[in-house]
This record gives structure tokens, C-alpha cells and sequence, in this order.
């Protein structure tokens, strides 16, 4: 594994000499848009491996994207080359239909301490709850960034991480989107703990995540990729092409439902993705 090769992959071509903050936003932002959110291989009866190699010739070499466990061990891995001071840490992600943080942790992020201060990075997300910078822990800071106003909030040694929603605007209806959010409305998306995780800790998460029948990530096929503007997404058949504060305070949203045969030329020509087994969305 050459960290070089990851540089390529990402198309990032700018120094890397001094483990700072500002070489860490860069390199984060070229990996979360040129490696996108996906767990296509369970839709196309390939088997997840959580160990390094395996994820570094699927995402670097393959040039496939995939879910955070791959993503942010990558990164964590491409972190500890240059010299971060990085661990892995363990959330339980919020499931808005339930109103309930997950009981078990299920999500994986990465904490990176530079000068002293500790910053989150996460590249892991995926969809508009994707944060496009490190964020700073720090409990009830507003932290305003292109995709909406994102904040950590700790209590009793437990961290919670919200995004502050913005309106949608979705030209195509006809009838108006009720499901749009009021301005200020809190979305949660998952609370974590600062104690240290090794990434074994994840390998029955990482197998129970590819054979339970009940979660969202066997049920719906899903690829999302931040864009400089916005993001795609396409979840099963439905393609979404969101623009980032189109007007203020509203994201542009258009959606469109993609026949069998523009299914994997939109894997190629939007997310940069070529499979190698039949995708069965």
C-alpha cells in the first residue's frame, strides 16, 4: 500500500509535509468527493472484508467507494502515514423513524488531535449529513459549514453530533414538499463516546451489517458522493442531485427515477464507479 497511490485516487497533489490542520481539511475533502458512500458489493453478492488490504484495493485500486467502516479506516490508515496524532472511535446513529439512538455502536469516525485540540473527521457519513471539513469538538458550537450548521453537544462524558436543517426546494412537484423542515429544525445523526476503539471491534458489526435482514443497508442500495456543490445520491432506483443553498436558506433538490439500463451508466458517469458483478438495486 503506497500513500502516494491514495493521493492519486483522490487528486490530491498538494504538500503533505506538515501534519496540520490545514493539509488535514484538504486531503478530507478530496477523499469525500472522489471516494463515494456505497455498500453496493451486498446488492451485488460480493462479501465486505474489514481489513486494510482489502479495503485499499477495492476503494484506491478498483476505485469503488464504500460504507464508513471502509472509508474511515482508509483514511485513518492514510492519516498514521502522514503522521497524525488519529484514533478510531465507536457511534450509535440516530434512527429518526424510532426516535432512538441505535443500542448498539454501529458507526465508525475519527478523532485527530492537532496542537492540542481535538477535531472529528468523518468521512464516513455519507448523504447530506456529510460534514465537508473536521470539525472541532467542542460542546455547543455552532460550526457553519457549506452543507448546513453542524454542533457536538457532551454530557456526562457522552457526545452528541446534530445538524441544523435547511428547506428543500424540488422544482419538479407540482404539489408542495411536505416534508420540508422548518428553518432551525434539529436533525440528530449520532452520538459517540472518546474512548479509543481498534477496528476488530467492528468485525462482527461488519458481518452482522451484510446478513441482517432488517437494516436499512440490506434493504436499499445506496451510492452518495459529495460534490464541490452539493452531492448525488442514488438509492436503488432513485437518483437525487442536491445543490447546496440554491437560494437562502433552501437546497435545491431534483429527483429522478432511473430505468434498469441508466442505472450502472449513472454509477460511471456521476459517482466515477464501474462494477464488476451484476448490480441488483
Amino acid at each position: 500500500m503506497n500513500i502516494q497511490e491514495y493521493f492519486t485516487r483522490i487528486s490530491y497533489n498538494k504538500s503533505h509535509k506538515d501534519a496540520d490542520l490545514q493539509t488535514l481539511s484538504d486531503i478530507f475533502q478530496h477523499h469525500i468527493r472522489a471516494i463515494a458512500f456505497e455498500n453496493l458489493s451486498m446488492h451485488c453478492g460480493e462479501t465486505i472484508e474489514l481489513d486494510l488490504q482489502s479495503i485499499y484495493n477495492k476503494i484506491v485500486r478498483k476505485k469503488r467507494g464504500g460504507w464508513c467502516l471502509e472509508s474511515n479506516y482508509l483514511l485513518f490508515w492514510a492519516l498514521q502515514e502522514l503522521g497524525y496524532d488519529v484514533c478510531i472511535l465507536g457511534g450509535n446513529s440516530y434512527e429518526p423513524a424510532e426516535k432512538v439512538y441505535t443500542a448498539e455502536i454501529n458507526h465508525i469516525l475519527l478523532k485527530v488531535v492537532i496542537k492540542g485540540d481535538s477535531y472529528i473527521a468523518d468521512a464516513g457519513f455519507g448523504g447530506a449529513y456529510q460534514a465537508w471539513q473536521p470539525l472541532m469538538l467542542i460542546s455547543g458550537k455552532d460550526q457553519p459549514q457549506m452543507p448546513g450548521i453542524f454542533r457536538f453537544t457532551e454530557d456526562n462524558g457522552t457526545w452528541y453530533f446534530e445538524k441544523v436543517k435547511r428547506k428543500h426546494y424540488i422544482p419538479e412537484e407540482s404539489v408542495p414538499f411536505m416534508n420540508a423542515p422548518e428553518l432551525g429544525n434539529i436533525r440528530k445523526i449520532y452520538r459517540f463516546t472518546l474512548e479509543p476503539r481498534h477496528i476488530n471491534d467492528f468485525q462482527e458489526l461488519n458481518t452482522y451489517l451484510q446478513v441482517s435482514p432488517d437494516n436499512i443497508l440490506r434493504k436499499k442500495s445506496i451510492c452518495s458522493l459529495q460534490t464541490t456543490e452539493g452531492l448525488y445520491a442514488l438509492v436503488g432506483w432513485t437518483f437525487t442531485e442536491v445543490k447546496y443553498n440554491y437560494m437562502e436558506d433552501m437546497d435545491l433538490v431534483q429527483i429522478s427515477a432511473l430505468p434498469d439500463e441508466e442505472v450502472e451508466k449513472t454509477l460511471k458517469d456521476k459517482f466515477n464507479i464501474v462494477l464488476e458483478n451484476k448490480l441488483m438495486p
